[in-house]
């Protein structure tokens, strides 16, 4: 599947399971309080597929994939509004606490999906990196780290993986502030280093941060993971050698062992490698063959890498249910500091992403295994509750504030003032998504 195909088809299911779990809420919880459901809608637009049950809702699935909605018997929309006010189950009958339950369901229920996600990626296990640094630069290089560091704590907080400690120092460069990190040395000497994250410049996008910031993870070693029918199973290459050298050139990583099969064997296809296997040292001579590879000519010699992953984070089932609680706490700290930060002007909202920046990470980590894909579905369920919860008009979160202000005055907000709001609403979401398919229009004409 191509890269462009994959990516709209695991948006569909991102989109698809967590708008229904969403609108699930809606559904589920006026149902409860007694007001009549009319439809339920996953999806915009023409119906691609409905059918109505015994109990008069209409179920839809609607052309376009990027939302849905729950239709309620309402007065302010029927065709005559005097009969629909007199039918039982008519929304805005309904008191004002049961309307405040249902607006919050959606969220709720995008909550309850995303510790339900993380309970289970725990429980699979999600597979990670030892948080071990190769030759740091930028900041962490000035701050005294060396190659072979292994993060113990960032900013008193414990780290047991390269994305925990990633995450940790993220969070504290977004509010551009000084972080102490632990470490043990390749000496088993622990120390202690502050990264000046205050110098960092202000509303620089990720990718800047990330080069000032200077870390990065240490190479994936040269060793051979599956072995298939090729050039290097002919020459006695077997699954779990490490590459030492490649005519008598030393390959380091794996990054060494593509770049230097590519420049020696466009000199000579006759490579001569050395292998450590176990304690002992073996020599191949491997005739390495030249393949299509999108258009471009590229040598190959027949061997793909093992699983780099040194770590993985794996909870019992027990074990997993505080823990899918602090990962969900964890993560909302993360999304609304980085909302914060936005106001504040800290933050560039070049890092905000629309449904293109969506569809490429869902596909990325679809290709990562179920758990870390779980882990996406947890983040994107996550951010979809907070970004409902915003007190902004037609959001939820702004028909709460709606209801808020009715109980405090004792009678909903006159129908101009909600008109109001909505124009208010639709304008600030039409802007925030046009800043979203802007950055990533720009992100791909740059790359």
């Amino acid at each position: 599947m191509s890269e462009f195909l994959g990516s709209a088809w695991w948006l569909l299911v991102t989109l698809g399971i967590l708008v229904t779990f969403h609108e699930f809420g809606h559904f589920w919880v006026a149902r409860r309080c007694g007001v009549k459901v009319l439809r339920f809608s996953v999806g915009f637009g023409k119906a691609l597929w409905s059918r109505r049950a015994s109990d008069g809702v209409e179920y839809v699935i609607g052309a376009i994939p990027l939302g849905g909605y729950v239709k309620f018997l309402d007065a302010r929309e029927a065709e005559h509004p005097e009969l629909a006010a007199r039918q039982p189950g008519e929304y805005n009958a309904a008191p004002v606490w049961k309307r405040m339950a249902i607006a919050a369901a959606g969220p709720l229920f995008n909550i309850l999906f995303t510790l339900a996600a993380f309970w289970l990626m725990f429980v699979i296990g999600r597979p990670d990196f030892q948080p071990v640094i190769a030759a740091p630069q930028g900041l962490a290089a000035a701050a005294g780290m060396q190659a072979g560091d292994r993060i113990l704590a960032v900013g008193g907080r414990d780290v047991s993986s390269w994305s925990d400690a990633i995450v940790e120092i993220g969070e504290a460069a977004l509010r551009r502030e000084d972080v102490a990190v632990r470490v043990v040395d390749a000496h088993g000497r622990q120390q202690q280093h502050v990264l000046a994250l205050s110098q960092l410049p202000d509303k620089a996008a990720d990718e800047k941060t990330r080069d000032a910031i200077g870390l990065q993870l240490r190479p994936t070693p040269p060793v051979a993971g599956e072995v298939p029918d090729g050039p290097a199973a002919r020459a006695g290459l077997k699954p779990g050698d490490r590459i030492v050298s490649i005519n008598d050139v030393a390959t380091a990583s794996f990054s060494d062992l593509i770049a230097q099969v590519q420049s020696q064997a466009a000199k000579n296809p006759h490579l001569s490698v050395v292998v450590a296997r176990g304690a002992e040292t073996v020599h191949l001579d491997i005739l390495a063959e030249q393949h299509a590879d999108e258009g471009k000519l590229a040598w190959r010699i027949g061997m793909a890498m093992r699983d780099p992953h040194d770590a993985v984070e794996h909870r019992g089932p027990l074990q997993a249910i505080p823990a899918a609680f602090a990962e969900t706490w964890k993560q909302t700290r993360s999304t609304l500091g980085l909302i914060a930060t936005m106001l504040s002007g800290k933050t560039s909202v070049r890092n905000i992403s629309s449904v293109i920046g969506i569809a490429e990470a869902a596909n990325g980590y679809a290709q990562l295994g179920l758990a870390w894909f779980l882990n996406f579905l947890g983040l994107i369920s996550l951010s979809l509750a907070i970004l409902n919860l915003l007190p902004i008009p037609i959001l939820d979160g702004g028909h709460l504030v709606y209801y808020l202000i009715e109980l405090v005055k004792g009678s909903p907000l006159s129908e101009r003032a909600m008109i109001a709001g909505q124009y208010v609403g639709l304008a600030l979401l039409a802007t925030l998504m046009s800043i979203a398919f802007y950055n990533d229009i720009l992100r791909h004409l740059a790359g």
